[in-house]
């Protein structure tokens, strides 16, 4: 079998077509411009790329992008003073700040800070409590893009069998009540799980998360199972190079599967796509107007 390669580049660009139009569309008709606020602390390399990729997603949208670049040492009172102002400033609709954080920042503190309604991170703790009770809530970014794949490769999910191997906070957790929202039968696996191939094995969808280089082979996938892999790793690739890889690996998966997402170009550029997607959400909610349709839980 020659597994379906779900193509994640290709989707989140259709996505940030749909929020462009829609960020276009509210400019006309409401006089309002979404606004995604982004706070870096320190100089971390790759930190520093994605708060430049994030910024240049944003503008090419249409939106309004407010970069706020404090360095290593500033102290954690004052970063929570930055976000006390971007809380009750009224063209900011979304506010991320990248992790991780200096040692000496508190980043739950941090987090939970911001106003969960412009927590388009999806992390503050109200949203955690309303996703898990089924409620209204913003999402994380990742699971979110995971969850539209799935659903236009599927369209309804109901009543199959999803696996998800991994159970961090920012993806796997989040990845699981997104699933049972759309009437999944959701098995929460991890590293530590016994028997851990024959769990995967029984999954119509097959979502890895775990952080560890291509962790799940061929002989954990069930024959035509959509594995989502999630997983982003740089691995040494001989002659002093190096390459990325996700949690599955690639060739003997795909062998198996009947959809796989690569890495890279799978799950990756739906994260800031989502992310774009929540903003917009965020802001459509604050003044009281309809939902973006297809760009939300």
């Amino acid at each position: 079998m020659t597994a379906k390669i779900i193509d994640g580049k290709a989707f989140a660009a259709r996505v940030r077509r749909d929020v462009a139009a829609h960020v276009a569309t509210m400019k006309e008709r409401h006089a309002m411009t979404p606004g995604l606020a982004v706070v870096l602390v320190g100089d971390d390399p790759a930190s520093r790329v994605y708060v430049k990729n994030k910024h240049a997603s944003t503008v090419e949208v249409g939106m309004n992008s407010f970069e706020h670049r404090l360095p290593a040492e500033t102290h954690e009172g004052d970063l929570l003073a930055l976000i006390a102002r971007l809380n009750t400033d009224p063209a900011v609709h979304g506010i991320l700040v990248q992790l991780p954080l200096p040692d000496h920042i508190d980043s739950a503190l941090v987090i939970n800070a911001i106003d969960p309604a412009k927590d388009v991170d999806g992390f503050h703790i109200s949203n955690v409590g309303l996703l898990g009770t089924g409620q209204k809530s913003m999402v994380p970014c990742t699971p979110l893009g995971c969850l539209m794949m799935l659903r236009d490769h599927h369209g309804s999910l109901s009543g199959l069998n999803a696996v998800v191997v991994g159970r961090s906070n920012i993806v796997g957790k989040p990845m699981a009540q997104l699933l049972l929202g759309d009437s999944c039968t959701v098995t929460i696996a991890h590293s530590r799980s016994k028997d851990l191939p024959t769990i995967c094995r029984g999954a119509d969808i097959l979502v890895a998360a775990v952080g560890r280089p291509e962790m799940i082979t061929g002989d954990f996938v069930k024959k035509g199972a959509t594995v989502i892999d999630v997983g982003i790793n740089r691995i040494d690739a001989g002659a002093g190079k190096t390459r990325l890889v996700g949690d599955c690996h690639f060739d003997s998966c795909a062998a198996q599967a009947g959809a796989i997402t690569p890495v890279p170009g799978g799950v990756g550029p739906m994260t800031i796509a989502c992310l774009l997607a929540n903003t917009l959400t965020a802001c459509a909610r604050s003044h009281g107007l309809s939902e973006p349709e297809g760009l939300t839980a």
